[in-house]
């Protein structure tokens, strides 16, 4: 009976895997869909519960290493067989022309490809037998690190190709679309996190996550631009081999184009240029490359770069502009963000108008005032900035007001913060974005709140503040918008279940300034119980590992307001839990730091950490002289031969289980 089941689940496996890479490639690199988000969906869920129920089905190319929950990053060393070089910026149209000419010097009649410059992270893929096998990162251009697991995540990189190729390297440059990083950076404001600030530095972080699941959400893609090796078959240029590559299946970059003249070069630089606020990503520049490769082995490269390449830099667009106004709006945690309304222009293809001012201190720095005329520029290409007071109206430089303006309560300045704070919890501007912390998967986890039920109870009035989400009827719900009987009682069920979560949670939730998830927790595990950490003195929380006096004093601040502390009673009158639940921590490593390094025998490095905090110890990722101890396996590499120069103590994996018995 179970070879039955088991062929028949694998048969099953098989054309649910061929299905979902079709479609996959179609939605992601083709622009089409020919099934519903939902069906898509449902067809995953179906392959993942089936590679759950029998194991040896999950195959190195499955389209469920996508979910990014399958393996962890290791960051080991990839040395590069093929050197992952970088190319000869030029910023000008003479210094293109110039590039032509001493190409010309050496070969007659070259033919140039043109194609855009992605502002991303470059990596390298390499597929062994049409299935993928590794990708890394450039590095220094020899060596770089391994992210497999984080690749395999990108939709519109295959894991298996069209044809079995024997093997074949391929570069290209990850990048996040406009659209994914406009969302993160929504998120990360709305968590008041320090946003990234363009593009490529969004990508950058989330591909060396060390979780794939991170990287997973984050929404990254990839153009693949160069082929490094490829096994049993020769190509003569390298506009063929961006051809063959998209017929393997691979998100080849777009609009490379073959031109003959250094007009035409420079003709379709200035069309890329022309069209950059028309993509859906970053670019910074235009590449020009000689298309044969038998030319290129000819032209040769220098110490630095080849010979047959160069890259153009486009220059950043600035505008000068007049600055009409300086609104002020609160943030989630009370935070006071003034942002320059100015007379609208063209930006990178964009009209913008308005760009964040950040705080006092760079209105301050930069002799910001009303009726200014001011230089605005997009950083990255992509969030619209002020650069300079380009000229004087002789009014005072702006100043933020001392109230609030959404509640009128005085607004506060930490001594060594820059943010200025409303410090009232039921100031309205701050409501909608507390209830939507309050709710998220983070914090309390109430499935099915979203943005659009919260803003239906706000609009009738049925919620003023956090603790009564938990005092609303099944009649409440049912009788909002689109919402039925069924849907209410499946959101009642998931606010009634958020009572039981740990008082980690409660406290992220609560929105503490400068208080995360981690803080949180260390927050519960310190003062156990709800009470005891809303008596806790600033000297007292400050003695957390972590913390520091601003850290301290907010979390102090918090508890003494009138209006913060009836918020938590009326919480507890509802029997929210008010206790950590989170097993404590022993003390065998206490104030020791562990430094993981190589691959242990039998544990992953995230059982080891686990094993090290569970009993008080920190991991950190780099060996010092405060290093307690080392823990090597095999192909330790530079970290083993730092802790040797620094006498730091190296355990073996049977040497540190021993500790810990």
């Amino acid at each position: 009976m179970f070879l039955v089941d088991f062929l028949d689940a694998k048969k099953t496996a098989e054309d649910l895997r061929e299905k979902l890479e079709k479609y996959s490639y179609q939605y992601y690199v083709l622009n089409e869909s020919e099934v519903s988000d939902y069906e898509f969906d449902r067809m995953m869920h179906q392959l993942i519960d089936l590679e759950k129920e029998f194991p040896e089905l999950l195959t190195p190319d499955s389209i469920t290493h996508r979910v990014g929950g399958l393996a962890e990053n290791s960051f080991a060393p990839v040395e590069h067989r093929v050197q992952m070089g970088s190319l000869q910026d030029v910023f000008s149209e003479d210094e293109v022309r110039d590039f032509d000419r001493k190409v010309r010097e050496e070969i007659a009649n070259p033919v140039y490809i043109v194609e855009p410059k992605i502002d991303g992270l470059s990596v390298s893929l390499e597929y062994r037998d049409g299935v993928m096998v590794r990708g890394s990162t450039r590095g220094d251009g020899f060596v770089g690190e391994d992210v497999t697991a984080n690749l395999k995540t990108i939709q519109s990189i295959p894991l298996k190709l069209t044809e079995n190729v024997p093997f074949i390297e391929v570069r290209g440059e990850v990048y996040m679309p406009i659209k994914s990083f406009e969302k993160l950076v929504e998120q990360q404001e709305l968590a008041e996190e320090k946003p990234f600030k363009n593009p490529r530095n969004a990508a950058a972080g989330s591909l060396r996550q060390k979780n794939p699941k991170i990287t997973a959400q984050r929404g990254l893609d990839i153009f693949v631009f160069n082929l490094q090796q490829l096994e049993d078959r020769e190509l003569e240029g390298h506009k063929e081999s961006l051809d063959y590559m998209k017929s393997l299946g691979f998100h080849v970059i777009p609009s490379y184009k073959a031109v003959t003249t250094i007009d035409e070069v420079i003709e379709e630089i200035r069309r890329i240029g022309d069209s950059r606020g028309k993509f859906g990503y970053d670019i910074d520049g235009a590449v020009v490359k000689v298309d044969n490769f038998d030319q290129r082995e000819l032209l040769g490269s220098t110490a630095k770069f080849p010979k047959w390449a160069v890259a153009y830099k486009y220059p950043p667009e600035e505008k000068i502009t007049r600055l009409l106004d300086i609104e002020v709006q609160v943030g989630r945690t009370g935070v006071l963000t003034p942002t320059a309304v100015f007379e609208p222009v063209q930006l990178a293809g964009t009209t913008v108008s308005r760009a964040v001012l950040h705080n006092q201190d760079f209105i301050s720095e930069k002799e910001i005032a009303i009726g200014d005329d001011i230089i605005v520029r997009k950083a990255g290409e992509i969030i619209p900035e002020v650069v300079a007071v380009s000229s004087h109206n002789g009014a005072q430089t702006f100043v933020l007001p001392k109230v609030c303006p959404s509640c009128g309560a005085e607004v506060v300045r930490e001594e060594g913060e820059a943010a200025v704070r409303c410090p009232n919890i039921q100031c309205p501007a701050q409501l909608r974005r507390n209830l939507i912390h309050f709710a998220s998967r983070n914090a309390m986890d109430i499935d099915g709140l979203g943005p659009a039920i919260l803003d239906n109870l706000l609009t009738q009035n049925l919620i003023h503040s956090p603790a009564d989400l938990y005092r609303l009827s099944l009649d409440d719900v049912a009788n909002l918008e689109r919402m039925g009987k069924k849907s209410a009682e499946n959101l009642l069920k998931s606010i009634e279940k958020s009572k039981g979560n740990d008082l980690s949670k409660l406290v992220f939730a609560l929105g503490i300034p400068g208080i995360g998830e981690k803080a949180a927790v260390l927050l519960a595990k310190k003062f156990e119980t709800m009470d005891q950490l809303m008596q806790a003195p600033a000297e007292e929380i400050e003695t957390i590992e972590g913390f520091g006096s601003i850290m301290a004093k907010n979390v102090e601040t918090f508890f003494q307001m009138d209006g913060n502390r009836e918020q938590i009673e009326r919480l507890k009158e509802d029997n929210l839990n008010m206790n950590c639940l989170i097993e404590k921590a022993g003390d065998l490593f206490a104030g020791k730091t562990f430094v993981l390094t190589g691959t242990l025998p039998t544990l992953k490095r995230s059982q080891a950490q686990a094993m090290i905090e569970k009993e008080g110890g920190k991991v950190s990722g780099s060996v010092s002289k405060k290093t307690s101890y080392v823990v090597a396996g095999e192909e330790a590499g530079s970290k083993l031969t730092k802790a040797q120069e620094l006498n730091v103590p190296v355990l073996s994996e049977e040497e540190f289980l021993k500790m810990l018995s």
